[in-house]
């Protein structure tokens, strides 16, 4: 038997030995958990968001009046999505032509860019002459996703077991089939009531933010706990 190994051991059963340190996980300092200031990272990110409470709220304000635009005024909130849709598709067009000519000069391959742009640029000039036409579109497009995928959903409920849900996957298909083929028949007013959900899911989103934004301003006067001070060794 090693002497050392047997000198440590007796020296750890004297009387008057220091006991080993039993603190528990929770009490012990886990630098990981802290920033560089000492904080705990999760309370100096609570911090953070208190201070900045205003930005909270103003994120809240704009989307509840985006919802209440939504909401009251379909027709324009349609326009200006479908106006966002174009510029959006003019810019990214002429900049993959851009990164086409750039491969030209590196003597790379550039058709596929350059036809991308092309179709970019001829989609967002058809978007801004004719908005109407590419929100109808856009209905019928999801409509037909509607139809499809409730087809699929509808053959598949026939071939699962009644016990693991098949009356949910059928109840589901039908569903799905009854909407794609509402938008089919009343394209405008699928457009329309896309533009309600939108607009509540806005006036929701911006009313939790702005709960958020309050009770982070009544926290903005805390303050994170310090870094525990460490024993020398």
């Amino acid at each position: 038997m090693d002497t050392h190994d047997t000198t440590i051991r007796d020296s750890r059963a004297r009387p008057g030995a220091a006991a080993p340190d039993t603190a528990s996980p929770a009490s012990e300092y886990r630098p990981e958990f802290f920033g560089p200031g000492g904080w705990a990272l999760n309370d100096e990110m609570s911090a953070a968001l208190a201070r900045n409470w205003w930005a909270v709220a103003l994120r809240g304000v704009f989307a509840i009046l985006f919802g209440i635009i939504a909401l009251f005024m379909p027709g324009v909130t349609l326009a200006a999505l479908v106006l966002l849709f174009s510029a959006y598709m003019l810019v990214d067009g002429i900049f993959t032509i851009v990164a086409a000519v750039r491969a030209v000069r590196r003597r790379e391959q550039w058709g596929w860019l350059v036809l991308e742009g092309i179709a970019d640029l001829a989609a967002g000039a058809i978007a801004f002459l004719w908005p109407l036409i590419t929100i109808v579109a856009f209905v019928y497009l999801l409509a037909a996703w509607a139809i499809v995928s409730g087809a699929l959903l509808t053959a598949a409920a026939f071939r699962l077991a009644a016990p693991h849900g098949r009356g949910w996957m059928l109840f589901g298909g039908v569903v799905s089939l009854i909407w794609g083929g509402l938008l089919l028949m009343w394209p405008l007013t699928g457009a329309i009531v896309l533009t309600w959900w939108m607009a509540g899911y806005a006036l929701f989103f911006g009313g939790a933010l702005l709960v958020l934004a309050f009770r982070l301003r009544a926290r903005r006067q805390d303050r994170p706990p310090s870094r525990p001070a460490t024993q020398n060794a």
